[in-house]
């Protein structure tokens, strides 16, 4: 799995409290079981619920290609909210 994702946006949300960390971690919640849907059609976005460390995070990303393939690229993140801690129990 490959990732893409704008490294000054990462430093941005890193030093952002309400996130803590940047898109670099963030590439952890693929590793563990997750939740996963779709945010939005155009573009098409989905939202995956996992863990980083010990915190869940949700991480919104676009499925997109280039000449080596698909790759995810990270849109932004944050500390799950309540609904989507709810939602990775009731479906990860």
């Amino acid at each position: 799995m490959r990732f893409h994702f704008d490294p000054r946006k990462s430093r941005q949300l890193r030093k952002n409290p309400k996130r803590g960390i940047g898109f670099e971690e963030a590439q952890e919640v693929f590793t563990r079981p997750y939740y996963l849907d779709r945010r939005s059609d155009l573009p098409e976005q989905f939202r995956a619920i996992g863990w980083v460390g010990t915190t869940l995070y949700a991480v919104i990303f676009e499925v997109r290609e280039d000449e080596e393939g698909e790759y995810y690229h990270l849109v932004t993140l944050w500390k799950a909210t309540r609904e989507e801690q709810r939602l990775y129990e009731e479906h990860a």
